[in-house]
């Protein structure tokens, strides 16, 4: 079984959802400077994790359906995040309380082998998504994102995307024509 699909079970078998969540389209979920501990599944819509600077809105992560997701700065840290997560789409999330989830993974040897690896694919992916960003063309890093995760293109808005490929929308536009 996907190690996804076995945390869900065994949080659904044990009744550790602490609430359900609807948000309506660009609606905040997590503002920069909250403790944020809680995990998210999302059972429909879109979301973004993203950073705020003086200069621009830096887009970080993308979650839909049927992925976890939150602010791991403050989960993994529990410390204040830095981040923000908005619904780019109208979402249902169920949340999980971090204290629920780490005795689930603890509790057994293949729920904490479940999550080692949700980890470390994230792990991988966020040092792919840098390497990409200072190393590739606009193009390559377009096509990059195409091949790992396509759906992401019927899911997320463009202009979210292109922020997330460090590009203006223009040119993900130009590119996706070409």
């Amino acid at each position: 079984m996907h190690p996804i699909q076995s945390l869900l079970s065994q949080i659904n078998e044990q009744e550790l959802w602490t609430e359900i969540i609807k948000l309506k389209r660009n609606a905040c979920l997590v503002r920069p400077g909250q403790l944020a501990t809680n995990l998210y599944y999302v059972e429909s819509g879109s979301l973004r994790v993203g950073l705020l600077n003086a200069e621009e809105d830096h887009t970080i992560r993308f979650a839909y359906q049927g992925s976890f997701f939150g602010a791991l700065d403050s989960f993994i840290s529990e410390t204040p995040t830095r981040y923000s997560i908005e619904a780019l789409k109208s979402a249902t999330l169920k949340s999980i309380k971090k204290v629920d989830f780490m005795r689930l993974v603890n509790g057994s040897s293949e729920q904490k082998s479940n999550w080692e690896v949700l980890l470390l694919e994230l792990i991988k992916q966020q040092m792919e998504r840098e390497v990409d960003l200072l190393t590739t063309s606009p193009q390559i890093r377009y096509e990059r994102l195409l091949e790992r995760s396509p759906s992401v293109f019927q899911e997320i808005p463009h202009k979210y995307i292109a922020a997330y490929l460090r590009m203006k929308p223009e040119t993900l536009s130009r590119i996706k024509k070409s």
